[in-house]
Parts: structure tokens; sequence; C-alpha cells
């Protein structure tokens, strides 16, 4: 017999696993997109709540100091594009102010409530005079 016979060679593996991980990253992509969508919508419901808090509380000052303006005020107290609704409420002892901010969707088919803050202020006029 003859010492040096070769052997056989091994057979290559199966290829049927081509292309597996780009099927599933391309799988994984939608998720990925709507979590960081979630992120940001819940960011931005933060972020129009505090305005609205801060619009409320500006509002109830300047109407408790000055006597009037304090729609104007809350108004100007928020970013341009929220437009806010401002009601102004005076009696002899308080001042309450009540901010009312839509905060649209950017996830599709979620439904949010508006963005409601309400401030109170002692009435430092109660004649509504200025100082």
């Amino acid at each position: 017999m003859n010492r040096y016979r070769r052997r056989p060679r091994p057979r290559p593996p199966l290829r049927g696993d081509r292309g597996q991980v780009a099927l599933e990253y391309i799988g994984f992509i939608p998720i990925l997109l709507f979590v960081a969508l979630c992120g940001i919508q819940l960011g931005w419901i933060a972020y129009v709540h505090e305005q609205a808090d801060t619009a409320a509380r500006t509002a109830a000052r300047v109407e408790a100091r000055k006597g009037s303006g304090g729609e104007a005020a809350g108004v100007a107290a928020v970013r341009g594009g929220l437009a806010p609704d401002v009601k102004v409420r005076k009696d002899a002892d308080a001042v309450t102010a009540t901010v009312t901010i839509r905060i649209n969707s950017i996830v599709p088919g979620l439904g949010i409530d508006d963005a409601k803050a309400t401030a109170v202020m002692p009435n430092d006029d109660p004649a509504g005079g200025t100082p």
C-alpha cells in the first residue's frame, strides 16, 4: 500500500445562513425607531408641560403685581410655536392663572392630553390699581 495516500478534502460548510444578520437587523430597525420616537415624544411632553407651568406662573405674577396684562405676559413667556390658551381670574385675595397648551404627537396613533397648569399668587392690590 501507498504510505502517501491523499486524505479527502473537507467539504466547505453549507451557506444556508448567509444574510441572516442582515435580515435580523432589518427586522429590528422598526422597533429601534419606535423606541427612539417614544423617547423624543416623552421629552416633548415634559417640555410642553414645563412651558405651561412657566406661562401660568408668569401670568399670575404679572396680574398680581400690576393689576392687568397677565394673559399677555403668559403668552409671551412661552415659545412662539406652542400657542397657549391663558386665562386669568382675580378676586380680592388671589390671582389664579390657568394655561392650556396642545401637545402634538410624533408617535403615530398616540393620543395625548393637553398640558394644563395652574398658578395662584396672592393679590398685591385687591383694588386692581397700579402702585
